[in-house]
């Protein structure tokens, strides 16, 4: 923002200048943009391809099965995958339908609803990982240096808490799974 002066010598501000990208930034977000709309694709269509799952559909899972007795709340297994609760409902209920989740009345709170992973889901989820973790390691790190890898980390990490400084999804301190 620039100041001036008024016709009586008073500051004012005058309307804050449009700020712009330089050539770098510019190179860096055209990147990014890229891998923000390519790399879901691959991994979703490996999941498709491979476990008949949607990305998506493999990271509530995941999620459940990490939790204590693989069950979570709704809204914290929304907050977990980044989701609006009407999202995660419409993916939990074609989950239901599968065989791979339950879904009950959480018994403290009669309100809410708890996502629980059935051993049908725990089955999908253990025979669904080792692929998606190779799509994830060839996509994204295996040309990466240790060196690369602590610096994106690190970019990601400062990203991360600029756009979700109250870490609402969890994310910004999370450890590496």
């Amino acid at each position: 923002m620039t100041t001036t002066r008024d016709a009586t010598g008073g500051a004012r501000r005058a309307a804050e200048e449009p700020r712009w990208l330089d050539a770098e930034q510019m190179r860096t977000w055209l990147r990014l943009q890229a891998v923000i709309e390519l790399l879901p694709s691959a991994l979703d269509q490996q999941l498709r391809r491979d476990a008949d799952l949607t990305h998506f559909e493999y990271m509530v899972l995941a999620m459940l099965s990490e939790a204590p007795d693989r069950a979570l709340r709704m809204t914290e297994l929304a907050r977990l995958t980044s989701a609006t609760l009407p999202r995660l409902s419409h993916v939990a209920r074609r989950l239901e339908g599968r065989g791979y989740v339950e879904r009950c009345t959480a018994p403290d709170d009669r309100r809410a609803t708890i996502a629980h992973l059935t051993e049908d889901g725990w089955r999908k989820v253990v025979a669904s990982a080792p692929g998606h973790a190779r799509t994830v390691l060839e996509n994204v790190f295996d040309d990466l240096g240790p060196d690369e890898l602590r610096t994106l980390t690190g970019a990601l990490g400062k990203v991360l808490a600029h756009i979700d400084p109250h870490d609402h999804f969890g994310r910004n301190d999370r450890p590496a799974r």
